[in-house]
Formats: structure tokens, sequence, C-alpha cells
């Protein structure tokens, strides 16, 4: 049997809008020449200490995870085009 790596390649970027919310972006590039795009946010409470990096790994974190529910939704669209039926829910 014959294997073939494939790599992803996932980028991340963020934007501060203020010092109490972040903004995050994240898009992965699939070797079919598809993207996948989606959006984090993190909102700072005014009594917490400003920590740019927490923010940013919230905002991160929140982008990845959409990023991997729009993943598991192309991926059970793609299996039932192919199957030609309706298939079990992919859960996380």
């Amino acid at each position: 049997m014959t294997h073939t790596t494939v790599g992803w390649h996932v980028e991340l970027e963020f934007k501060e809008e203020d010092d109490q919310h972040t903004r995050a972006a994240a898009l992965v590039r699939l070797p079919d020449g598809s993207e996948v795009r989606a959006h984090g946010r993190a909102s700072r409470h005014q009594v917490d200490p400003n920590q740019p990096r927490v923010g940013e790994e919230i905002a991160g974190a929140r982008a990845l995870n959409d990023l991997a529910m729009q993943l598991l939704t192309k991926a059970h669209e793609e299996i039932d085009s192919a199957s030609g039926r309706t298939s079990h829910p992919i859960h996380v």
C-alpha cells in the first residue's frame, strides 16, 4: 500500500481592536485548492488585567474551533455526496 503525506498550512492573524477586544482570523488551504476561513473573538472584562497574549489565545482557540466545525461539516457533506445517502452526524 502506498502512503501519501499531505500537509495543511493553517494561518492565524490577530487584531487588537482596543485594550479589551481581540479578533482572530484563521485560514486553511486544502490540497484540492479550496480554503476554509473562520473567526474568533475575545473580550476582556474591565476589572481583569490587560494580558494581550491571553486574548490572542482565546480568540485563536475560538477561530480554530470554528474552523474545525466547518471542516467537519464539509467532510460530512462530501460523505453524503459520495454515498448518495444521509450519513450519521460527525461529532467532536
